[in-house]
């Protein structure tokens, strides 16, 4: 009840909870596809590669005094970027995706901290990025969530039987002339256009708890893909509601709060199942 009483009373929770929400959208639908396909830790790989777009973007802002550009922009095109250099390193050489996450993962990291220590003054503003924190988010930064789940949402109506050909065997795809190159670097696209979003929500470093634990749960309920992605999309706004209520009760950082509601759901579920095979 002090959740709701605050929610007529703050306008910065209801801003919170709202991007929650709409973030879980999008989470939810790509976070099925990154399961089914079985690359996590892309989520994980991209969410620490814009690191380095973003520290590049702090430098040119505090050093250059190009006062338009912000580690937003940075993100974006570090996270894009990223996704292409995976999408072709798979795709041409025919690497598994781990080793260029792995790759990805270390010189975006590298690259933010290089750059994070040129740029004067205390970035509190990436510490937000890295960390998470719902109470800041804007109205265009819901405007920018809300834009993205319609995008997914449309891709994924348009794309999805040709998405998912590709997630469960590139050759059949091939064979059944498929443009493969096209809809995987799409897909790698539009998630990494999820990862940048979902920062704001949890940040870059627990971004992957709410992209792959609603949809992993979802998965062991049903094996229809559109019912799994409904389901997680229901998982990742459960986590988000009782998350942001327990970060309000307990005064603990939102998103934080968010990714360990997500984490002791994913562990229940191991709780749940050992109790009823007993």
């Amino acid at each position: 009840m002090n959740l709701i009483e605050a929610l007529f009373t703050s306008p910065f929770l209801v801003m919170a909870l709202l991007a929650g929400l709409a973030a879980s959208v999008s989470s939810g639908i790509m976070g099925g596809f990154v399961v089914i396909k079985r690359i996590v830790f892309i989520s994980g790989s991209i969410a620490h590669s814009v690191l380095g777009g973003m520290g590049f973007c702090l430098w040119l802002r505090r050093t250059q005094g190009i006062e338009w550009i912000t580690p937003m922009h940075g993100a974006v095109a570090a996270a894009l970027l990223s996704a292409l250099i995976i999408g072709w390193i798979h795709l041409k050489y025919k690497e598994r995706e781990d080793t260029a996450i792995a790759a990805l993962w270390s010189t975006g990291m590298a690259l933010g901290v290089v750059f994070i220590a040129l740029s004067p003054g205390y970035n509190v503003e990436l510490m937000n990025y890295l960390f998470g924190n719902l109470l800041w988010v804007s109205h265009s930064d819901i405007g920018l969530l809300v834009g993205l789940d319609l995008i997914v949402i449309a891709a994924t109506a348009l794309f999805r039987h040709r998405f998912l050909t590709i997630c469960f065997d590139e050759t059949q795809a091939y064979l059944q002339k498929v443009p493969v190159r096209f809809f995987y670097i799409l897909l790698l696209c539009l998630i990494a256009l999820s990862v940048v979003l979902l920062i704001q929500v949890v940040g870059s470093i627990l971004v992957i708890a709410l992209l792959a634990i609603p949809a992993t749960l979802a998965g062991s309920y049903t094996y229809r893909f559109s019912k799994m992605v409904a389901l997680a999309v229901l998982i990742a706004c459960l986590c988000t509601l009782l998350g942001t209520a327990a970060a309000y009760q307990l005064n603990w950082p939102p998103g934080a709060t968010i990714a360990l509601v997500a984490a002791l759901l994913y562990a229940a579920r191991f709780l749940f199942r050992k109790s009823s095979s007993v």
